[in-house]
């Protein structure tokens, strides 16, 4: 597996990384704001604090990876693998996850204002401490889902 990660920027300065193998990679506080992520492969990677503001990620592999604190605001993550993944703490601020597959996540503490989840699986995902302030839910699952208690707008 090859980690000599080369952030090719496109003439806008957009890092450019489609279909890549990062699995277990080490980013941490990675800058990748904007960056084209599409259907890439971030399994078990460590993604704290990393800066993924309006990124492209739609059809990307985030299982079990670490999001902890990371900014995905207006992210595109239609259709991701974000199974397992911890995003406790992350800011998905209108994000776009139609169709995540999000079974297992944490989103302890995570902010989800105006989130789209339409169609998510959020089976077994932990919601303490979660805002869901204008969230779009309609079609997700939820089964099994906990802290509806302690989560904000909904």
């Amino acid at each position: 597996m090859n980690h000599n990660i080369d952030l090719r920027r496109n003439s806008d300065g957009i890092a450019q990384l489609p279909g890549e193998n990062l699995a277990g990679a080490n980013l941490l506080g990675a800058n990748l704001m904007g960056a084209n992520l599409r259907g890439i492969d971030l399994s078990k990677a460590n993604l704290t604090a990393a800066d993924l503001t309006c990124s492209a990620l739609n059809s990307a592999d985030l299982s079990r990876a670490n999001l902890n604190s990371a900014n995905l605001s207006g992210a595109d993550l239609t259709g991701a693998n974000l199974s397992g993944a911890n995003l406790t703490y992350a800011n998905l601020l209108g994000a776009n996850l139609r169709g995540a597959n999000m079974r297992g996540a944490s989103l302890l503490s995570a902010d989800l204002t105006k989130a789209d989840l339409s169609d998510a699986d959020l089976t077994d995902v932990r919601l303490s401490g979660a805002n869901l302030n204008f969230a779009i839910l309609g079609g997700a699952n939820l089964n099994g889902a906990s802290g509806w208690d302690n989560t904000r707008g909904v």
